[in-house]
């Protein structure tokens, strides 16, 4: 009886994919990735429409036009990002050097023919559309230098400091000068981001990586001090006094907007700093007007949301055994959890204006493709987390036995016991009976 007993209380062993906490099964990168995406989506198109109706019509202009554009590129950009989430890394690899070479020649055509804004000269006019190509080139250096550095990694070239610098540090210093000649400070720091992060995922020593990071940040700040643009927003930072229409007004009046917000907002479509008064508040300031619509708990959900993709994109980078996958890994999650990071504490007052979209949540079409495009790549190097394919493939033969079933269920013949109620003829002899009554049918009188 004891042993029956024992018998009976061991456990049942665990199914594929299940753990103590949801955080430690294998697709639980996986699903942030696409759980935080799909809803970043979903608030930048509810917030693009707010505010770019806002500004059509002061503008005189058919209200819904620019936001009907970016409806277009989440249609074009959501089935980009789910074809690359089943891509091999085999074919990211294949595309590093062709997607390198042409950020270059993109940068090139655009200092030669391209259209300036605001002091950086960033966009190509192709048809009714602008293309922003520095964007694409953050996702061309992730790329190239994961691939160049794991190969370095495979064949046991990375115990000097000048096998792992060359030529890596020479072709990302090409782009940085390209977006740099285009008065872009922003996309220059983000790429420069990018490139600290494959060193520290590869493991540069740290004096190495010292001593980069003190260059690095040297010529930034030379940059920074010779594009006047720069300068004027940097003087402004430092001291930033002014009335609510003066040279500091996008910044006063951005904190403004979300300081009037308060903790539930005003409601979604009721800011008014999006009536002129928040510059670019569809592009770099849309935050402001998120937090004024939305509140604090808008402003934290979307905090929270871009805190779960860095937390499933480091959690990939570590999990990964593929050098390649581990370090386009590291590099996605630092450049689109930085970028998400400057452009909210510019908006806040905590850094000066850089000029960087909100990913996946600003207008701009560039901006959505390339990140939603880096979000593919990562989503698919997430499914092959160790153990994530079995779990995948029982997720799918669970699917598919309970569709079985409920099909079987619906197609099952009657069992005994139960009777057809289908109406018959009446007529003179018809017998009529209960069904489960046990009593004899009684004869019909006719008439």
């Amino acid at each position: 009886m004891a042993a029956a007993n024992g018998a009976a209380a061991k456990p049942a062993p665990p199914r594929a994919g299940s753990h103590a906490s949801p955080l430690n099964r294998p697709l639980t990168s996986y699903y942030l990735i696409i759980g935080a995406s799909g809803l970043l989506l979903a608030i930048g198109l509810v917030m693009v429409l707010s505010t770019t109706s806002a500004a059509q019509l002061s503008a005189g202009h058919p209200p819904y036009a620019l936001f009907k554009k970016q409806l277009l590129g989440v249609a074009v950009a959501v089935p980009v990002m789910w074809a690359l989430s089943r891509a091999p890394a085999a074919l990211f690899r294949a595309l590093a050097r062709p997607a390198l070479l042409a950020a270059m020649g993109s940068l090139v055509f655009v200092l030669a023919f391209g259209t300036s804004a605001n002091g950086a000269e960033r966009w190509i006019r192709v048809g009714p559309v602008t293309v922003q190509p520095s964007e694409f080139a953050k996702l061309a250096l992730v790329l190239w230098g994961a691939d160049l550095l794991a190969r370095k990694e495979q064949l046991g070239q990375l115990t000097d400091w000048r096998s792992l610098l060359v030529p890596l540090l020479p072709g990302a210093a090409i782009v940085v000068i390209l977006v740099k000649l285009g008065h872009d400070i922003g996309t220059t720091f983000l790429l420069l981001v990018i490139l600290l992060a494959l060193l520290w995922v590869i493991g540069t020593p740290g004096r190495l990586f010292a001593g980069l990071l003190a260059l690095l940040s040297l010529a930034l700040l030379l940059q920074i001090i010779t594009t006047a643009y720069a300068t004027s927003r940097l003087t402004g930072f430092m001291s930033a006094a002014g009335g609510p229409t003066g040279p500091n007004m996008q910044g006063i009046q951005g904190k403004w907007a979300i300081g009037s917000g308060g903790l539930f907002g005003v409601g979604l479509g009721n800011g008014a700093g999006k009536w002129g008064w928040v510059p670019e508040a569809s592009n770099d300031f849309i935050f402001a007007i998120l937090g004024e619509e939305l509140g604090l708990i808008g402003t934290v959900s979307v905090v929270l949301l871009y805190g779960a993709l860095a937390y499933a994109g480091l959690r990939v980078a570590r999990r990964v055994t593929e050098p390649f996958m581990r370090l386009a890994a590291g590099g996605v999650t630092a450049w689109i959890s930085i970028q998400a990071l400057v452009n909210i504490c510019a908006v806040v007052g905590l850094l000066p204006i850089t000029g960087v979209p909100l990913p996946l949540i600003s207008d701009g079409l560039s901006s959505l493709l390339a990140t939603t495009a880096a979000l593919g790549m990562l989503m698919s190097f997430a499914r092959r987390e160790p153990g994530a394919q079995e779990a995948l493939a029982a997720a799918k033969h669970g699917r598919l036995s309970r569709l079985l079933r409920s099909l079987g269920r619906d197609a099952a013949p009657p069992g005994p016991g139960t009777t057809s109620r289908s109406p018959g003829p009446r007529g003179p002899g018809r017998m009529s009976a209960r069904a489960g009554s046990g009593r004899p049918p009684v004869p019909v009188r006719p008439r």
